[in-house]
């Protein structure tokens, strides 16, 4: 079974979209053998690929190939967890597109999104992944209507994008895009995306409350916190952390710590999207990257630490993770120009002699 999944928040706002078509939606669930009653718990998760499989169904009952865009019409701050009552404390629309980024996975794990500012405005870009099943382009247009008009509901206005990417191909009927966004169309797009004017996302949200905003982002944070804890992934990683000052960890290790055989931990990393050796290469490099930061921590102390028993194997994979030395990184860290290549060639020549300590 897929690991990646979507909140009952968001399931819930599907349904209601679907519901708008004359759709019975109870019956659909149990026709796809899913948990109707669990919508009404906001801890509740469906699998990617089951949101998937009620698309298709949505759409073949239905005859209607724009239904994603029905999402427009029914989304509230719910829609989005606990997420959206952050989204809706926020001072600005950026404010709440760079919160939604990095609340995201509480939502739907399936989606990857980011805000950034480009010359002609802000563009905020989706990303659908599927997992035994292709995403439908019908999960991305009904994030791209959802969001734009959460950011009408938000604002009190009507906020209309400078363009709307999609992904997918021109369909026939271009009446429901033109209905739901207002804006230049752009299909068969290299992602999925909506453009805004600057103004609009900086412009003062009449919901802004600061102290609720940073009430809301601990609530966001800790269930975040508790999400991740549930994963091999985030558990796997703890355990690395630990382990790796006494030396290169072993697969078997660390599926002994988490009570695991080998074979089922690599079946789950693999299922959360990663493998064990890249799992250990990640966690490795975000460690180099903290290490390094620490100005009293000399270069061969983060490379045991970092379980290199060969201190040159620690300088070929920060080149590889970095694209410089361990030496330039810190140089830059400091504000110093990276010219201090002596030391970095002293610690080099170092690296050749040096040999971790036995754990």
């Amino acid at each position: 079974m897929s690991e990646r999944t979507t909140s009952a928040s968001w399931a819930s706002g599907i349904v209601k979209a679907l519901e708008l078509e004359g759709l019975d939606c109870r019956a659909m669930f149990k026709q796809l053998g899913l948990d109707f009653a669990a919508l009404d718990d906001p801890d509740a998760r469906f699998t990617q690929d089951s949101m998937t499989r009620l698309w298709q169904l949505a759409v073949e009952l239905s005859g209607n190939q724009a239904i994603g865009l029905n999402m427009a019409r029914v989304v509230r701050p719910a829609s989005f967890h606990v997420v959206g009552y952050a989204l809706m404390s926020s001072r600005t629309l950026a404010e709440g597109f760079e919160r939604l980024v990095r609340y995201q996975r509480i939502i739907a794990e399936s989606s990857d999104l980011s805000f950034r500012l480009e010359p002609d405005g802000y563009a905020l870009v989706l990303t659908v992944h599927g997992d035994h099943l292709p995403p439908t382009r019908h999960s991305a247009e009904a994030s791209l209507a959802c969001a734009l008009s959460l950011c009408s509901w938000l604002s009190g206005r009507v906020i209309q994008p400078r363009r709307v990417l999609i992904q997918g191909p021109q369909p026939r009927d271009l009446t429901p895009y033109k209905t739901a966004f207002h804006a230049p169309l752009v299909f068969s797009a290299p992602y999925d995306a909506l453009v805004f004017e600057r103004a609009d996302m900086e412009a003062l949200l009449p919901t802004a409350n600061e102290a609720m905003a940073v009430l809301h982002d601990r609530f966001a944070g800790e269930y975040l916190a508790r999400f991740s804890e549930s994963r091999v992934t985030h558990r796997a990683r703890q355990v690395l952390c630990r382990v790796l000052p006494q030396g290169e960890p072993k697969r078997e290790t660390i599926a002994q710590a988490l009570h695991l055989s080998q074979r089922t931990l690599q079946r789950r990393l693999q299922e959360e999207g990663t493998s064990f050796q890249t799992l250990l290469d990640d966690t490795r490099r975000e460690l180099a990257e903290q290490y390094l930061a620490q100005a009293s921590m000399t270069l061969l102390e983060a490379a045991y630490l970092l379980g290199f028993a060969d201190p040159s194997n620690f300088f070929r994979a920060f080149r590889r993770w970095f694209d410089i030395t361990p030496g330039e990184y810190r140089a830059r860290l400091s504000g110093a120009a990276a010219a201090p290549v002596e030391n970095e060639s002293v610690s080099d020549a170092r690296t050749q002699a040096y040999t971790a300590p036995a754990p």
